[in-house]
C-alpha cells in the first residue's frame, strides 16, 4: 500500500473511533436521563466521568495512620473545599466517613477547587491503597463528576 493511502485509512478510522465514542456517549447520558420503565425496576447506575486520579497528600499528619487498615478499595471519600487553608488557596480536604485523611497535592488540586466553587457535584473514590516497608503509606484516589 502506498503511504498517502494508509494516512487516509488511519484519518478515516480516527474519525471513526471519535463517532462511534462520541454516540456512546451521548447514549450514556440519554439513558441516564431516562427514568425506570416501571416502578418494579431499579433505577440504573449514575453515568459519571473519571476527572482525575490522584495520590493524597499529607496522609502521616492526619487520621489516615488510625483509619488506614479500615480503608478499603472502592470506598466513597468527600471532597471539602477549603478556601481559608493559609498554606494553600486551592486546598481540597479529602475525608472518609468523617475523619481527614490529607489533601489533594497542590500542583493536581486547583481544577478540582474551581470546580467545587462553581458548585459541581464531584465524588471521589479509593483506587488503590499500599503500605510501603518503610511505613510509608499511599492512597491512590478517582475523583469523577456525575452526568
Amino acid at each position: 500500500m502506498t503511504s498517502r493511502f494508509v494516512n487516509v485509512l488511519r484519518v478515516l478510522r480516527a474519525a471513526f473511533v471519535r463517532r462511534r465514542a462520541l454516540s456512546v456517549i451521548g447514549a450514556v447520558a440519554l439513558a441516564s436521563l431516562a427514568g425506570p420503565a416501571n416502578a418494579d425496576t431499579a433505577p440504573p447506575p449514575r453515568a459519571r466521568v473519571l476527572i482525575q486520579t490522584t495520590l493524597t497528600a499529607g496522609l502521616a499528619h492526619h487520621d489516615a495512620k488510625a483509619v488506614w487498615t479500615d480503608l478499603a478499595e472502592g470506598d466513597a471519600l468527600d471532597l471539602v473545599r477549603e478556601s481559608g487553608n493559609a498554606h494553600d488557596p486551592d486546598a481540597v480536604r479529602v475525608e472518609w466517613r468523617g475523619r481527614v485523611l490529607g489533601y489533594l497535592p497542590r500542583g493536581d488540586n486547583s481544577d478540582v477547587a474551581r470546580q467545587l466553587d462553581r458548585g459541581q457535584a464531584l465524588a471521589a473514590t479509593i483506587r488503590s491503597i499500599a503500605k510501603y516497608r518503610n511505613h510509608r503509606r499511599k492512597l491512590v484516589i478517582d475523583i469523577h463528576a456525575a452526568l
